[in-house]
């Protein structure tokens, strides 16, 4: 029969930073990743 105490390898780590901070992280490096894009690539850009 399987052991069905809880393990402390299985347990969940609190991050250091919230879900939300790190959406707004990531939000705002697409941003830049996509102005540094128009910049290199205007007609590209200007297509779509």
């Amino acid at each position: 029969m399987a052991d069905k105490s809880p393990h402390d390898a299985h347990s969940a780590k609190k991050s250091g930073k919230s879900i939300k901070t790190k959406r707004i992280e990531r939000k705002e490096k697409q941003q830049t990743a996509d102005a540094v894009e128009r910049l290199l690539h205007p007609r590209k850009a200007s297509r779509s």
